[in-house]
């Protein structure tokens, strides 16, 4: 294994570099969430070269666009900003198990897809359809402070497209659509007393106790949507109550996350919650809908052949959703195991960021 070097921000980015080489320099620009400003202006100054591109910048967001006349467009994204470091940059090249990998924050998620991106925009002066490519800020924390989201409402008439690939880790192979995305805060309410009268009181936390139950023995749902498997998941995640120890508490929370599959739309999983929890306090804190796979069309089904590989679906919550609400099918597709995305040893195989590379550059220039 590669020993860390410390490195200097460069002075610009060179997009002739291979993907593989390309990922290790933006990873080792630091972009925690709110500090993408200096990636941003790198990759704006260096789209902005390309002839062939044409550019736009809202904060830190950059969308390069070719016009080419083509008869279809395709829209690819990107997210450029990681959630904190911790020890992990800059990036190491090692091989663990037989296996190469570009390691440190960012590798999977997901820089590594941006890289790809990056190359390609460059290098494809003569797509076969048009291209609209996507750089965003701000995905890794709440929603209304996202960057895409904030694009889709300033200029929606950059979303226009028959096709969206997002760059989200997916071992570069393609994952359709998303589950949904809900949280809400399930409350019970007694009545404060000391715990030695314990009988004038009444206990919250003793109250809220079905609720936990109801989780435990809860069976989520496997749910087929346009020929995909989605896998529910409905799990509390934080809990609340108590005031002293000598008192009985008044109020108690759980926190449910409730992943539900993009056949059900975020009204059907908030009345699933009042099935569930009807006697109790419900409040939603979060939601998000899912999007379907985005398989259907022709564009679609030309780009699972190009990559040779058979589409999974994708149980998170992914950007993907805010293309599925504009009207156009996305799907995910980038290099990485999400299950080390935001990992202390968050890495990201060369081979799989090889592979990327040539799935899209297959597609786009077939």
């Amino acid at each position: 294994m590669e020993s860390p070097t410390a490195t200097a921000t460069p002075d610009r980015l060179d997009l002739t570099a291979s993907p593989v080489e390309l990922t290790r320099i933006i990873c080792d620009i630091e972009s925690v969430s709110g500090d993408e400003g200096p990636l941003a202006d790198l990759i704006f100054e260096a789209v902005s070269a390309l002839p062939h591109l044409d550019v736009v910048r809202d904060g830190d967001t950059i969308v390069a666009r070719t016009d080419l006349g083509r008869s279809q467009r395709v829209v690819i994204a990107g997210h450029i900003d990681t959630v904190p470091i911790n020890d992990n940059v800059p990036t190491v090249r090692e091989t663990i198990d037989g296996v190469e990998y570009i390691t440190g924050r960012g590798t999977v998620d997901m820089k590594a897809g941006v890289a790809v991106q990056l190359h390609l925009a460059a290098a494809l002066t003569e797509p076969s359809v048009d291209i609209t490519w996507m750089w965003y800020d701000h995905e890794e924390v709440s929603a209304e402070l996202n960057g895409l989201g904030r694009l889709a409402a300033n200029r929606p008439d950059l979303f226009a497209g028959d096709f969206a690939i997002l760059g989200e880790p997916s071992n570069s192979r393609i994952e359709g659509g998303c589950n949904g995305n809900l949280r809400i805060e399930v409350r019970a309410f007694g009545l404060r007393s000391h715990s030695a009268r314990s009988w004038v009181g009444d206990n919250a936390i003793h109250k809220i106790v079905p609720v936990l139950d109801t989780l435990a023995a809860y069976e989520p749902r496997q749910v087929e949507v346009d020929g995909l498997v989605y896998r529910e998941g409905l799990n509390a995640v934080g809990f609340s109550g108590g005031i002293a120890g000598n008192v009985i508490p008044d109020e108690a929370m759980v926190h449910i996350n409730y992943r539900f599959a993009p056949s059900r739309s975020v009204e059907e999983a908030i009345a699933h919650m009042h099935e569930l929890f009807g006697g109790y306090d419900i409040r939603v804190v979060d939601q998000a809908e899912g999007a379907r796979p985005g398989l259907d069309a022709p564009i679609a089904r030309q780009f699972v052949d190009a990559t040779g590989t058979e589409p999974a679906p994708k149980y998170g919550w992914t950007d993907v959703a805010r293309f599925s609400a504009m009207g156009v099918p996305a799907v995910n597709y980038g290099p990485g195991d999400p299950l080390k995305a935001h990992a202390d040893d968050e890495r990201c195989s060369v081979e799989q960021i090889v592979e990327c590379e040539r799935g899209l550059r297959s597609w786009l220039t077939a």
